[in-house]
């Protein structure tokens, strides 16, 4: 297993995995004790929330003395998108065509123009140049969302396009991404995770996991899966070589988390519903 994550990090796996499930909001009470099965403090989950708050990644609300935190409108979008890649079964078939997004932000700008390239990274774009980005994917929603966040309509022109040659698409898609890093990325989690789920298979027909483990491998499983999104960004089966390992990393992932799914989801709803009790009167 990979070294342990951010605090950041497994909080947007949560959110991702289980809270957008419950109405996108918790406790905070609840989040610290979620994040203690990983060895996180509450010093260390206030502080992430904090910093997540100020990106606008969440809001806040009281009730009485209880904080709870849910994501805003951009969080929700943004764990939507990753979310559709995580648990799709089958890629989307491809429509043939290109998107082709050109910027020229002014140098005054040049905060917004690093933040937009890494929008633009993770979103699944590859760069033709400085100032023009291009996907062979349907992401016509979420440029239209970085656009307004960044209020950038001025500088940018977005087309789609067909590809007319010389090059084929295939060649297209072997110039500008890194086929090859994508795809030892999901060997290496095919190698981290395979003998794991073998073993956890015996163990839970004899009823040696509980559900606190099941929660924690469970949301590491998905926490390391997510982590594809980061470099794989989701490109059509037909440009891709057959020796492609999405496929196997996909199915792997699939069968371990039903594995999992039950008994984690028992123990985060017992932490959860925490924040919603009512108190006793006497």
């Amino acid at each position: 297993m990979s070294k342990k994550p951010s605090t950041r990090s497994l909080i947007i796996t949560l959110y991702g995995d289980y809270i957008r499930h419950f109405g996108n909001e918790i406790w905070i009470g609840s989040l610290i004790e979620l994040l203690e099965a990983f060895g996180h403090n509450e010093q260390s989950v206030r502080a992430a929330v904090s910093r997540m708050s100020r990106q606008n990644w969440l809001t806040s609300r009281k009730e009485g003395n209880k904080s709870y935190y849910s994501l805003t409108e951009y969080g929700k979008k943004r764990t939507n998108e990753a979310a559709v890649r995580i648990y799709q079964i089958e890629p989307e078939k491809w429509d043939g065509k290109w998107r082709i997004l050109f910027y020229t932000i002014p140098e005054d700008k040049r905060k917004i123009r690093d933040q937009l390239r890494n929008e633009l990274v993770w979103s699944g774009f590859a760069p033709l140049t400085n100032g023009a980005w291009i996907t062979p994917n349907n992401l016509e929603e979420q440029v239209q969302t970085i656009i307004q966040k960044y209020q950038i309509e001025e500088y940018v022109n977005f087309f789609v396009s067909e590809n007319l040659g010389p090059k084929s698409n295939k060649e297209i898609i072997l110039q500008y991404w890194d086929i090859e890093k994508i795809n030892e990325t999901y060997e290496q989690f095919i190698q981290m995770f395979e003998n794991h789920y073998k073993t956890d298979q015996r163990k839970m027909k004899q009823g040696k996991l509980d559900e606190e483990e099941c929660f924690v491998k469970r949301t590491m499983l998905v926490h390391e899966y997510r982590k594809s999104l980061f470099v794989d960004p989701g490109l059509p089966e037909e440009l891709l070589p057959d020796e492609w390992k999405r496929n196997e990393a996909a199915s792997l992932f699939h069968q371990y988390y039903s594995l999992l799914e039950t008994n984690a989801n028992h123990f985060f709803v017992k932490i959860f519903a925490k924040g919603y009790e009512q108190p006793v009167r006497k």
